[in-house]
């Protein structure tokens, strides 16, 4: 936008502006060439000041009553001090002279951006993209796609984003804004095509691959996922955001000494960093190497003291230590900080159960599904837990479980339910029909209940 910064307009900007700040505290301004008048409004508008850039730009009017630049400067100094409708109707005077200057569309586009008009601020955007040059366009096309985003469009920002990543394969702005779109639809597959399409033009562009890496996460592809962090940092040996992700996808696939190289890594690139500490702490913990998960996270919680993970993972080392009325402290104060976090109730409950506290621990369990009725493994625990200690409980909050929460987790206790209460049949009908529906997950019901591995009619239905 501001050409005259390439060449300091022969060394002459500051002499004039010196002279122009000394004229206009005597109410005298002098002539000046239009391009100096032009380097002066830019120089304030660059750097803020747009006070005295709308006084400038008066003044070049003044001047220069026919030269349309000099209204979009006047426009873009008093948007910058707010006054967006008075920008809008200078931008008027400015058409008049020159209805085809592309810095007028996007100055427009911009202000009405401010105005939360998005509607037409992606019209003129639009307009703005039909008169501009090539090298010009793919930044138009970013600004585009942040007002399509207003408008809640990500499947059309998706589209103005990959034309502005074939245009420009560099820019960053445009991968990112790409990969908020796809979280925002959810659609990974799509997300997946778009990067790897990118990547077979561009194979040495590590934001793109950190962009795969993290939609394969999002889709517990987490094999894959490193594939991708791997090629990311490859190509940029330094860029850590991809090794924590990478010790995430370890984590997720239980390689724990792998998700600690990665952390650690991490530490190395960006010093010290809460969350990085904390899950190294459960990489150790997972390792059963307690007292070294205990220093990580008390390390996290020296940076961060109120890391709801950090104090949960206190918590959790001490009732894998055999201390479990110790972990409540540590948890309670998790869920101090955090309590609308499910996970949280679920290993409360777990340690509330092994400190012989039933009735809190019901509780929690409770709590827990309320908040979130698709926790399966809490659904399972609970389950576990009336089988324990109320059994006559159990067959009765399955069926309501069933019908309220809808989950199709939750109708495989009632395959255990039935088959020992006797009812064989009805246990290998609804065998069948929950094979039929989704093989895979009614074949956990092995791994829940291993008992049914010796029922022959069992595991005849779902070999």
């Amino acid at each position: 936008m501001f050409d005259w910064e390439e060449e300091a307009q022969d060394g002459h900007l500051g002499e004039d502006l010196e002279r122009f700040e000394q004229q206009l505290s005597q109410d005298a301004v002098g002539f000046y060439d239009s391009d100096r008048f032009e380097a002066i409004i830019d120089h304030y508008i660059i750097n803020g000041n747009y006070t005295k850039a709308n006084m400038a730009a008066e003044v070049a009017i003044q001047q220069y009553p026919f030269y349309a630049l000099f209204f979009v400067r006047k426009a873009q100094a008093m948007s910058g001090l707010g006054q967006l409708r008075e920008a809008l109707n200078t931008l008027v005077e400015a058409e008049k002279l020159d209805t085809h200057s592309v810095e007028l569309v996007l100055t427009k586009a911009a202000i009405f951006s401010q105005l939360r008009d998005s509607k037409r601020a992606v019209r003129y955007f639009r307009d703005a993209l039909e008169m501009a040059e090539k090298e010009d366009k793919d930044e138009i096309y970013l600004d585009l796609a942040t007002e399509l985003e207003q408008l809640k469009d990500f499947s059309g920002a998706i589209e103005v984003l990959e034309e502005a990543m074939r245009l420009n394969p560099k820019n960053e702005g445009a991968l990112y804004e790409l990969a908020f779109c796809f979280d925002q639809l959810g659609d990974y597959h799509r997300a997946v095509k778009s990067y790897t399409d990118f990547l077979d033009e561009n194979p040495y562009s590590f934001t793109a691959w950190y962009n795969l890496g993290n939609t394969y996460s999002k889709e517990d592809k987490f094999a894959e996922a490193l594939t991708a962090y791997e090629y990311c940092t490859a190509i940029n040996e330094s860029f850590s955001p991809a090794y924590f992700n990478m010790g995430n996808a370890h984590l997720s696939l239980e390689q724990y000494r792998e998700s600690i190289t990665a952390f650690q890594k991490c530490i190395e690139l960006d010093g010290d960093d809460a969350l990085t500490y904390c899950y190294l702490g459960e990489s150790y913990e997972q390792l059963e190497e307690l007292e070294t998960a205990w220093d990580y996270y008390q390390k996290s919680l020296t940076l961060a003291p109120n890391l709801a993970e950090a104090w949960l993972g206190l918590g959790i080392v001490k009732d894998l230590q055999g201390k479990p009325r110790e972990a409540l402290h540590y948890i309670e104060r998790a869920l101090e900080l955090e309590p609308e976090m499910d996970g949280y109730h679920h290993v409360y409950a777990g340690a509330l159960e092994n400190c012989d506290m039933l009735e809190e621990a019901e509780k929690a369990y409770l709590t827990c599904l309320a908040l979130e009725p698709k926790n399966e493994d809490a659904f399972f625990d609970y389950v576990d837990f009336l089988l324990d200690h109320d059994p006559k409980r159990v067959r009765a909050f399955v069926e309501d479980y069933v019908m309220t929460s809808a989950a199709f987790f939750s109708i495989l206790p009632v395959i255990y339910l039935n088959w020992s209460a006797g009812r064989m049949e009805e246990a290998k009908i609804i065998l069948s029909e929950c094979y039929a529906k989704n093989p895979a997950k009614t074949k956990e019901v092995f791994v829940r209940y291993p008992e049914l591995l010796n029922v022959p009619e069992f595991v005849n239905l779902a070999p």
